[in-house]
């Protein structure tokens, strides 16, 4: 598999960190980035080369750059904000901070992957996977649901990391799809008969190593581990949830112009090179290993391609962020 993006064009445009900003960003298109930082430095590049328009990043975490353009309102310098999940943007949407895309813009990515309001796009997605050790664990006794996981039989052979945005997203999806009271026993359940661990690499690493028989991750994990040498999954293997289970979920990354933007016409741009077929390359040739959204591009094998994936429908404008941390909170996980 590749492993880089365009990386000649690596040193042809300006992308800066959150560290080094400081002023200067009527010259820049500002882009709120919580996607995974070193994707994004390497897709900017290309963008400029592209457009000649340069790119200054502010990189943070999903939700806590969504509670900033919040307090920041349309004060903010933002032009652009992507997420590593949709909640953190569905937040963004519910305040109003986001400008219309054009329906021509956001066709090339299926109208399951962004949502109707047309405020937001996907981009780029991660399909919800069990991994578990081949030693401990036959696939024939996989549950065939991932709220199987709460029952009792699974108690002390589960693992997870409940405190980041990616199992909270998947959080989200079991609250739309099986509702509150099912949520809320499925999240006692898991806790109940898991070990938490901080990361989902720590998850791989864990299952891997025989400290649990089954966790709960995204597909890239375990696939990028394998194409670099096998050291932390190699007693391992993916358990795809089917049928549309909520273990079938597949989390979106948005991308969407922020209201204040003072140059909405460069941020649309930006957001057209991402689900254009040249950007959705440089996504599929990257390190990251995330399913492009862009039907034109898909991953190379091995891994499992993104149309034989089974995942429910949740409408992406839904993953309620706020009653999930609370829900959380009452369990006992955050």
């Amino acid at each position: 598999m590749k492993r880089s993006v365009l990386p000649a064009l690596a040193a042809l445009a300006l992308v800066v960190p959150l560290a080094a900003c400081s002023g200067g960003d009527e010259d820049v298109l500002v882009v709120y980035n919580a996607q995974h930082e070193q994707l994004i430095e390497e897709l900017a590049p290309a963008f400029t080369e592209e457009t000649g328009i340069e790119v200054k990043l502010r990189n943070g975490k999903d939700l806590e750059l969504a509670a900033q353009l919040v307090a920041e309102g349309d004060a903010s310098p933002g032009d652009v904000f992507l997420t590593e999940n949709s909640p953190a943007m569905s937040k963004v949407e519910a305040e109003g901070l986001l400008r219309e895309l054009p329906g021509d813009l956001v066709a090339p990515i299926p109208a399951q992957y962004r949502p109707a309001s047309g405020l937001w796009t996907g981009f780029v997605a991660r399909s919800t996977v069990l991994v578990y050790n081949t030693d401990l664990v036959r696939p024939d006794q996989l549950p065939a649901s991932i709220l199987d996981l709460a029952k009792p039989e699974w108690a002390g052979r589960i693992s997870f990391s409940p405190t980041g945005a990616d199992f909270q997203a998947i959080v989200a999806a079991v609250l739309e799809l099986a509702g509150e009271e099912a949520t809320r026993a499925w999240l006692a359940g898991i806790k109940t008969n898991g070990t938490v661990y901080d990361g989902n690499n720590v998850v791989l690493e864990s299952v891997n190593a025989g400290e649990s028989e089954v966790g709960i991750i995204y597909h890239y994990y375990w696939y990028r581990d394998q194409a670099e040498a096998g050291e932390v999954s190699d007693h391992s293997a993916l358990h795809f949830f089917g049928d549309q289970d909520a273990g079938a979920f597949v989390s979106v990354s948005g991308a969407g112009v922020l209201k204040g933007s003072d140059r909405p016409e460069d941020a649309e741009r930006f957001i057209e090179f991402l689900v254009n077929e040249t950007g959705q390359q440089g996504l599929a040739d990257s390190y990251a290993l995330e399913y492009p959204l862009n039907p034109a591009v898909e991953l190379e094998p091995p891994v499992k391609p993104f149309s034989e994936l089974q995942p429910p429908a949740v409408d992406v404008s839904d993953l309620d962020s706020d009653r999930v941390v609370e829900l959380m909170t009452e369990v006992g996980f955050l």
